[in-house]
């Protein structure tokens, strides 16, 4: 029997992928709506809310008069560009054992243009953290996030920073981030950045810019992370509305 928390269509939703993983199903066919609430005991409209979330997602599809069916190439996609995660989960979903590495904690006075971003003023305190994500020593992504200094008001110390960056900012300075505001841009590996994920200067890599936001719609944090493409791949479904 499910409980209450996280939601029910949560855990419903969570519940059928893993059974769509495991290759639980035969035929690739998902069961009756009432099947699976009896099952799970929760309501048909748990299900239906929780198979419209996987629909969404690209994981199954509807076949008119037929039925449920799992969408195999739905499966290819390992992460959700337009939801949060941390850069660990997306490892691990591509079959990776995830380490990560704190390269350095900097407190310097904010430039110009990311006090802007930020609504600071130029020359406030900012964080600026750069942390590497790798598998079996291999580099796979490297962030730079930088805060305002304001935002954090407990003290840490430079490994605290290894949790996701909504978790640290959630605990040390009860901030909670709600929302980026990302660019997908193609960039060039300069020195800095090819020596930290082991390429050779003018590498092309995938790279996030993106402006945090918290609940109140103010920006928190600016990111920059930068891919291997070599290692990981990000890919997503698009329809046709």
């Amino acid at each position: 029997m499910l409980q209450r928390k996280p939601s029910l269509t949560d855990q419903a939703k969570a519940y059928i992928k893993q059974r769509i993983l495991d290759g639980d199903f035969a035929g690739e066919r998902i069961p009756a709506e009432t099947e699976l609430a009896a099952e799970l005991g929760v309501s048909r409209t748990t299900i239906r809310d929780a198979l419209s979330r996987l629909e969404s997602e690209g994981v199954i599809y509807r076949k008119q008069g037929a039925g449920t069916f799992v969408n195999e190439p739905g499966l290819q996609i390992k992460t959700r560009l337009e939801e949060i995660w941390s850069y660990e989960a997306i490892l691990e979903a591509h079959g990776y054992t995830p380490a990560t590495r704190i390269l350095g904690v900097d407190v310097q006075p904010a430039p110009e243009a990311v006090a802007g971003q930020l609504q600071i003023a130029p020359g406030d305190p900012l964080i600026t953290v750069r942390k590497l994500f790798l598998e079996d020593e291999e580099p796979v992504i490297l962030t730079i996030n930088q805060v305002p200094a304001a935002f954090v008001t407990a003290p840490y110390e430079p490994d605290d920073w290894k949790v996701p960056i909504f978790r640290f900012l959630s605990t040390f300075g009860s901030q909670h981030l709600s929302y980026y505001l990302s660019e997908i841009v193609p960039v060039l590996a300069g020195e800095d950045i090819a020596e930290a994920l082991h390429v050779e200067p003018g590498t092309v890599l995938l790279s996030f810019d993106e402006l945090g936001y918290n609940d109140e719609n103010n920006p928190i944090l600016h990111t920059n992370s930068y891919f291997r493409d070599d290692l990981l791949r990000l890919r997503l479904i698009r329809r046709q509305l």
